[in-house]
């Protein structure tokens, strides 16, 4: 019986923006090893549920999916990013900085 993880999208790194970081993925743990073909020496496996990547608005859609299908799953549960605090440009020139502003 196969494993599900269920997990929040992060945010890439090529990105600065939280664009796609609301849904919710569904990927299947791996049920055999991958192997070298002989011929090519390229990875494989007979695993076509490691191909499938289901993906999910709410959090509660994806574990009603799994139990649905009867599949048992761990949930990761989404990391929090700090808030930002804003900043103004004027800051750098304050009379009453606690440190230095030196180039």
């Amino acid at each position: 019986m196969s494993i599900a993880r269920i997990y929040s999208t992060p945010k890439s790194a090529m990105q600065s923006g939280k664009a796609r970081t609301d849904e919710w993925v569904f990927d299947w743990a791996p049920s055999e090893p991958k192997r070298i073909d002989p011929l090519t020496g390229w990875y494989g496996s007979g695993d076509t549920n490691r191909q499938v990547r289901l993906r999910f608005d709410t959090l509660e859609e994806a574990v009603a999916y799994a139990k649905a299908e009867g599949v048992a799953y761990e949930v990761e549960p989404r990391r929090q990013r700090p808030a930002l605090r804003p900043k103004a440009y004027a800051d750098n020139f304050r009379t009453d900085r606690l440190f230095n502003w030196t180039h």
